[in-house]
């Protein structure tokens, strides 16, 4: 499900490159949600033509150098650091910065993505990545205007504008990203297409 465009300001840039990104990132794959639309079912673990949302997240962020999948642990082809806020369900705030605090290394740029966007690829990636590049960060727009829980985000702004630990805990994520500058990236295809309830998943 998309969420309606936080009042932040935007830039748009004169060009999106498709090529490379040759600056280290890092990847932050939310996976710990309640799935409530679901039945509780464990999102991550869900299959999307033949393969699970999180297998279809992490090809999407094969660039990354580190990714932290914020959720419970289960066997994954590419080494992961799996993480769960304290308390449970957090909500993405907490997700988000309990994931960025569990890096081994921080870079100037995150990748942040619920687990839940199959249709997120590299390629989606690349585009983010390069219009966020210089500036706070970027978003996924899909086509009614809607953002939706892919970006880029600058970890040093973040820093600056996070809540405190205490505060966390289902902490708004459009009151997060209101003081920043974000590059608004329109989808293509399918990549702004979460899946979020039975009916999502049997037209997927």
């Amino acid at each position: 499900m998309g969420f309606v465009m936080p009042t932040i300001m935007t830039r748009t840039p004169d060009t999106l490159q498709d090529g490379p990104v040759w600056e280290p990132w890092a990847a932050i794959i939310l996976a710990g949600g309640r799935s409530s639309r679901l039945d509780g079912v464990d999102k991550a673990g869900v299959e999307v033509g033949g393969r699970t949302m999180l297998e279809w997240a992490l090809d999407g962020v094969i660039d990354a150098r580190e990714v932290v999948v914020v959720g419970d642990p289960v066997p994954t082809e590419r080494p992961v650091t799996f993480v769960r806020e304290s308390p449970r369900f957090g909500g993405p705030v907490a997700g988000l910065l309990t994931g960025i605090d569990s890096l081994l290394t921080v870079p100037r740029l995150v990748g942040v993505i619920a687990v839940d966007m199959p249709y997120v690829h590299h390629g989606t990636w690349r585009r983010l990545l390069a219009a966020g590049d210089g500036g706070d960060g970027s978003l996924l727009v899909g086509p009614d205007g809607r953002w939706q829980l892919a970006m880029t985000l600058d970890t040093t702004r973040l820093t600056e504008v996070r809540p405190s630990y205490e505060e966390q805990h289902d902490f708004p994520l459009r009151r997060l990203l209101e003081p920043l500058t974000l590059v608004p990236v329109a989808s293509e295809g399918r990549e702004h297409e979460d899946i979020d309830t039975w009916t999502d998943l049997s037209q997927a």
